[in-house]
């Protein structure tokens, strides 16, 4: 059971769940099949939202993401596409507590909404960035960072962080795309298929999906 949680709804209805605590103490009651899930678009601005991944891991108490970015409020944008470095501090909670195991069973998930940009492509610029801050996550010297903090050696450990970040890891990852028989460049590969125009013409004259408005 995933119970997912909202600071509030930019409508006019009501949210029961308002924020991570309350969502966890639910979990707690519900029993050890229920879990957290962790919209990155529902806190208000400033949130750290990695520490409540960190704190859920450790309880045992994640059961998934639903990633995806906002400006202003519930925005459902392109996961990374606002704050690309707190996608990469969440992602990095993830690997030090066990997030990526099978064992841990965390559902990693897309939340979005493709108002302008075209759907799949959006989709596959998601997946990619989200595979990029997973890599520059696993690059984190972790003892070296364990040494930095021990000492209180901020700057130390900011370092080793800011390292692993600005590492380019696309060559990397195109690379193990190859070597699992994949498209090196999975934006291009979509481009060059011809998908998007054959499905274009294919519904020419039909409904246009939307809200129902």
């Amino acid at each position: 059971f995933l119970l997912e949680y909202k600071l509030f709804e930019p409508a006019f209805y009501a949210t029961d769940v308002p924020d991570w605590g309350t969502a966890y103490a639910h979990c707690v009651k519900l029993g050890p099949k229920a879990q957290v899930v962790v919209d990155t678009g529902h806190h208000a601005p400033g949130t750290n939202i990695e520490f409540i991944v960190a704190f859920l891991l450790r309880e045992g108490k994640l059961g998934g993401f639903d990633f995806n970015s906002r400006f202003y409020a519930d925005d459902d944008l392109m996961v990374g596409a606002a704050d690309p470095f707190q996608l990469f501090r969440i992602m990095y909670e993830v690997v030090r507590g066990g997030g990526l195991e099978a064992a841990a069973g965390v559902a990693f998930m897309l939340d979005q909404c493709h108002n302008i940009e075209p759907k799949i492509p959006g989709q596959i610029r998601s997946v990619m960035n989200v595979q990029e801050a997973t890599a520059k996550a696993l690059l984190v010297d972790r003892d070296a960072l364990a040494a930095a903090q021990s000492e209180g050696d901020v700057l130390g450990a900011n370092g080793v962080f800011m390292d692993a970040y600005n590492t380019d890891v696309r060559p990397l990852l195109a690379e193990l795309r190859e070597e699992q028989g994949l498209a090196p460049d999975p934006m291009a590969a979509y481009a060059k298929s011809g998908y998007f125009q054959k499905i274009a013409a294919e519904r020419v004259g039909g409904q246009q999906a939307g809200w129902g408005a």
